[in-house]
């Protein structure tokens, strides 16, 4: 018989590299806390910080940011430009195409969300994609 579900808290106070090529602190996800649903975890991008071109199958992210601001590229040939700033919430809805890159001098720090309980299970990097942005 399978343990019953309880609450965690968790101190995201540890790391983890992301195939995206970031520096997640450990949050909710299936391997932290056994959760079948969700994952939510934290990402501080430093001042020029850039992420591999990559898009995440079959799950969707929501991204709030806390400080800071990091712009996006997104869509099939990264054609699309937004800038994220603190206060602002952001979708990314499954198998779209994205950059995130923090071109600031200051860090920009965010709570990621996920309906892939596994973080990295469906990220597929897509490095065609990545000259594409200067």
């Amino acid at each position: 018989m399978p343990p019953k579900p309880t609450c965690h808290l968790i101190h995201p106070e540890s790391t983890y590299e992301g195939k995206q090529g970031l520096s997640y602190f450990a949050g909710i996800a299936a391997e932290t806390v056994g959760s079948s649903g969700i994952c939510m975890h934290l990402l501080t991008m430093p001042p020029g910080a850039r992420a591999k071109a990559h898009m995440h199958e079959n799950h969707e992210t929501a991204i709030y940011v806390l400080s800071g601001e990091v712009h996006t590229w997104y869509g099939d040939r990264l054609e699309h430009h937004i800038v994220v700033k603190a206060g602002d919430l952001f979708y990314i809805p499954a198998g779209v195409p994205h950059l995130p890159a923090n071109l600031s001098g200051a860090p920009s720090s965010a709570v990621i969300a996920r309906t892939d309980p596994n973080e990295q299970e469906s990220v597929v990097l897509l490095p065609e994609l990545d000259a594409l942005v200067a």
